[in-house]
């Protein structure tokens, strides 16, 4: 009962999802380029974190559409 109740309380319905975020396409020149130059930074640059943490945001992306 007390279910039913909450549930008129919902404005969205459960199968309402937020849009997918457009995705960048980088060609495969850009690729190698930003590999070459993510390779010279030091291993601890926090840059290599935050790219680590933009890949999973891409495959995320990606398995959104």
């Amino acid at each position: 009962m007390a279910t039913l109740s909450l549930s008129g309380c919902a404005t969205v319905g459960s199968d309402a999802w937020p849009p997918c975020p457009p995705m960048v396409e980088y060609s495969p020149a850009e690729q190698t380029r930003a590999a070459d130059e993510v390779e010279v930074l030091p291993a601890n640059a926090v840059v290599v974190a935050m790219l680590s943490n933009y890949s999973v945001m891409r495959e995320q992306a990606r398995a959104c559409r």
